[in-house]
């Protein structure tokens, strides 16, 4: 396991902000009387989060914060652990039990992000495991959550990968899992139905689990085949062996599962041998050094699970390196272990990097020296997946998310990468180094650039959505289209560099950032908001377009701008110092990806400091563009993340404003409220001293539509 990353209150994504101030002798109270809005405060509120976050880097240059999911990721490998016959006294799963049992909410259930009112997949899985892990179905526990998973339909109302955590323990039939042709390894990249097609977080799964649903495993010795009967609402003999048809087109894609079955049934199935072997290589050959598939571990489980299939022993080295890339995602304490879904540590530092050169912290200070150097090292020359669909391009420039992925740089870590190198000065005889590093990046940011004219994550033209209709794509997460926060990012990269023509003498810029703000104005919502993709969810799309188009070209979109701003005042908690919900700051809940209704605000009682800092630096950057601000709404939100911070400088938060897939899969980074509402304290900062804020206050600006 690697050394443990900042996780900050490892409980505290179990408690509520109602009564969080009370128990926590290490927060300022959030709605005692108003701290004083004054230019001294500010700095001192300033230096004390730079204090925090200079204490948390580690010695070799980087940050690191805890990525905390829901408990399926824990839960997966107990059942992995069970599968290869590891035994028990060869992991905490003391610890494990523990770590699951804490997370159980009073409705039995366990959540998909918190304060959800739980999730029956989730809640299966964590059933599952603890039955696995020894605990008697007579336990409490077990009981509530045996109740909440048959009032929900149970196991034949789950996910596919939750039924197919019983179908390797054969406990539900492989008749209801859809059908994955390992022949499909062997169609060419240019095909619509290639790999290829696939994001790569859904591709580095798939290939794996073709060998995996080809073989059909049951490991019997785990448990017996009536171990989980009692998860079945309607009886196990009653349970429907086949999704149902529905009426609509979609129906298309059952008809193709039903005949593929019963060519498998008739060892029809056309070069199979061909297409076993070539997912094997395929496996093989993206296994890092480190043990690493892609990353997560959604792609590291599945490809263990893989190898074992195909009759690898546990002592073989691929096995073993994948076992100890799953240890490194782990987290451990005295009471608990559990195990993170990724690993962010470029991510993490390169926010953190341009939150505290934003702050006043000096470009060559030897903290941010080091970062640069990192992250220098961090770069991936070499192609990956995405050259399938880029062929123009020969070689990367990008960074990766993770400390190795040497097959996946994504694009909005490269252009936060790009930010903060520019932002650090390093020694003079390293300066064409950095220079050299932002170069190759921009190029190969701009070379994966959509037809659309927006950038995805991974891929390039990664946009087949009917793929998501299929029965095996029920999370809706099969693809990786352009979206508005990702092409944001990279025309603020373009925005914030000076000179433009440093880096990008090579790139035909021009017509690359036009058809880029295209899009972007194109995904504007009719009542001014953006769609946030990678985090939750309107407030987080509206700020990135917000400071992309304020920098880009700011002239010929204030219309945009004071739209986007509106719709953020409307939005925000309006302050009440009599309630926990009127605080001045702003909260979206996840739910607003279910129910666009919810934009905004949703099911969050109070405010979040990232979402907070998200709202306030897009409020700033559509006042620099038109030259008016909402002095109080802006004033309101800093004086929150004023309040709220703690002691030591840090921010809480127990919401998840992360996402993965939205509906489906969220994640709290725990560095989130830490850096970004620096960040929007130091911006607002800049424009106090500068004086525009004070100008727009001297002109009475009223709080609900700005004036000159």
């Amino acid at each position: 396991m690697q050394q443990l990353p900042y996780s900050q209150d490892i409980s505290g994504g179990l408690r509520n902000h109602e009564f969080e101030a009370e128990e926590d002798s290490n927060r300022r109270p959030l709605h005692s009387a108003n701290i004083p809005m004054t230019s001294s405060r500010l700095e001192e509120t300033i230096k004390q989060s730079q204090e925090f976050l200079l204490s948390l880097q580690y010695p070799e240059g980087y940050w690191w914060g805890e990525l905390e999911s829901n408990v399926t990721i824990t839960a997966e490998t107990v059942l992995l652990y069970k599968i290869l016959g590891i035994e028990d006294d060869e992991y905490p799963r003391d610890k494990m039990e523990r770590y699951l049992r804490k997370r159980q909410r009073d409705h039995g259930g366990w959540e998909l992000f918190y304060g959800d009112g739980g999730e029956l997949s989730v809640t299966t899985e964590a059933y599952i495991a603890l039955r696995l892990l020894g605990v008697r179905k007579a336990d409490l526990a077990l009981k509530r959550a045996l109740r909440f998973i048959l009032e929900r339909g149970g196991v034949t109302k789950t996910r596919i990968f939750t039924k197919l955590c019983l179908a390797m323990l054969g406990c539900f039939g492989w008749r209801g899992i859809p059908s994955l042709p390992v022949w499909f390894m062997l169609l060419p990249s240019w095909f619509l139905t290639s790999i290829y097609e696939m994001s790569s977080w859904a591709r580095g799964c798939t290939v794996p689990l073709m060998v995996v649903f080809d073989k059909k495993p049951v490991f019997s010795e785990v448990v017996t085949p009536q171990f989980f009967d009692e998860l079945y609402a309607e009886g196990r003999k009653r349970a429907p062996t086949y999704a149902k048809f529905e009426g609509k087109w979609t129906d298309v894609f059952l008809v193709v599962d039903r005949a593929l079955k019963v060519a498998e049934k008739l060892n029809l199935v056309p070069f199979r041998k061909w297409g076993l072997r070539e997912a094997e290589r395929w496996v093989l050959e993206r296994q890092e050094d480190t043990g690493d598939w892609g990353g997560i571990f959604p792609a590291m489980f599945y490809s263990i699970l893989c190898m074992k299939t195909l009759g690898y022993e546990l002592t073989d080295p691929v096995i073993q390196r994948g076992l100890k890339a799953l240890r490194d995602f782990a987290m451990e304490t005295e009471e608990e272990y559990w195990v993170q879904p990724c690993v962010s540590p470029v991510w993490d530092t390169a926010l953190v990097v341009r939150a505290l050169v934003e702050s006043g912290m000096a470009p060559d200070h030897p903290s941010l020296q080091r970062a640069g150097e990192w992250l220098l090292q961090k770069q991936i020359t070499q192609p990956g997946d995405w050259a399938f669909k880029n062929r123009a391009k020969q070689g990367s420039g990008g960074w990766a998310f993770e400390f190795v992925n040497r097959w996946y740089p994504d694009v909005d870590d490269s252009a936060v990468v790009v930010m903060a190198l520019q932002a650090v000065r390093l020694p003079p005889h390293r300066e064409p180094v950095k220079e050299g590093a932002i170069s190759r990046a921009v190029e190969w940011i701009a070379s994966m650039q959509c037809k659309a004219g927006g950038w995805g994550a991974f891929d390039k033209n990664n946009n087949q959505d009917w793929l998501n209709a299929t029965p095996y794509g029920d999370l809706k997460a099969m693809i990786d289209p352009n979206t508005s926060d990702v092409t944001a990012r990279v025309l603020e990269m373009v925005g914030r560099m000076k000179p433009r023509e440093q880096y990008c003498t090579c790139l035909p810029l021009l017509d690359s950032i036009n058809r880029g703000m295209a899009y972007l104005r194109k995904e504007q919502e009719p009542d001014g908001c953006w769609f946030g993709r990678w985090g939750v969810n309107y407030i987080y799309g509206t700020c990135g377009a917000m400071v992309a188009l304020s920098l880009v070209d700011p002239s010929s979109h204030q219309e945009e701008l004071s739209k986007g701003a509106k719709w953020l005042v409307q939005v925000q908690n309006a302050t009440d110092n009599t309630t926990t919900v009127g605080d001045g700051g702003w909260g979206e809940s996840c739910y607003s990806y279910n129910d666009p209704a919810l934009k905004g605000n949703g099911a969050i009682p109070a405010s979040t400091p990232s979402q907070t800092a998200w709202a306030l630096m897009g409020l700033m950057a559509a006042g620099d563009t038109l030259g008016k601000y909402y002095v109080d709404a802006i004033e309101d939100g800093i004086s929150y993340l004023m309040r709220a911070q703690r002691k030591d400088g840090s921010w809480h938060e127990a919401h998840f404003t992360g996402t993965g897939f939205p509906g489906h899969f969220y994640i709290r980074y725990h560095l989130y409220a830490q850096h970004f509402a620096l960040t929007a304290l130091a911006r607002y900062h800049t424009r106090l001293h500068g004086k525009q804020i004070m100008r727009a206050r001297y002109a009475d600006l009223s709080d609900t539509e700005p004036n000159n």
